[in-house]
């Protein structure tokens, strides 16, 4: 069987990372004598890595985050230190499973945003699935899907999101049919209790 046989078939099978190593990965199992299961053991890690690293960078993407907006970046000294303590726990996402809220307050300028997006960020990397956006971007929305009496299909399309991360909520105009979308969102979120 050749390496060209081998790849289509991984191809064929959707091993798109085995079928990328598979002749670097044979070569040095050759050349250092690895055992038939290491070799298999080492392709299907590698698999499984490559799977998560694409869904990561899918999950990223639907989040709409955003740009450089991470922990790294984010000056963790303008945290009072008992939110700086609190942080690895927030970042962990426990309270996700719960359908529990997170609410982030403060004065403009003082880094809502930048957590929040560098939170969210955290739980793409722990698997959950996270909708970054301005608020009044989701009243819009809401309020389209309302004319055009879509409202319930849009409601179970923000479903396939774990987390919602809702931007500037005060910033909405609050309008008689902008705070009913919006509360209507979060009423069918708190009943649903969208946890994936």
């Amino acid at each position: 069987m050749t390496l060209d046989t081998i790849r289509a078939h991984c191809r064929t099978l959707r091993l798109p990372t085995v079928a990328h190593i598979a002749e670097r990965t044979l070569a040095t199992a050759q050349r250092e004598d690895w055992a038939l299961e290491t070799l298999l053991l080492y392709l299907l890690e590698q698999e499984l890595d490559g799977r998560r690293e694409r869904r990561v960078v899918r999950a990223l993407k639907a989040a709409h985050f955003p740009a450089d907006k991470t922990l790294e970046t984010f000056d963790q000294g303008r945290l009072p230190l008992r939110l700086r303590r609190l942080l690895p726990q927030l970042c962990q996402g426990d309270f996700i499973t719960r359908a529990e809220n997170v609410l982030i307050f403060g004065l403009p300028g003082t880094g809502k945003t930048h957590l929040a997006a560098a939170l969210g960020f955290e739980w793409v990397q722990r698997n959950y699935s996270v909708l970054f956006l301005p608020t009044f971007k989701l009243v819009g929305g809401l309020l389209r899907a309302k004319r055009d009496y879509e409202l319930e299909r849009e409601l179970r399309r923000l479903d396939r999101f774990q987390v919602i991360i809702l931007d500037d909520l005060g910033y909405v105009q609050q309008s008689r049919e902008e705070m009913e979308v919006l509360f209507t969102f979060l009423e069918h979120r708190s009943t649903k209790r969208v946890v994936g």
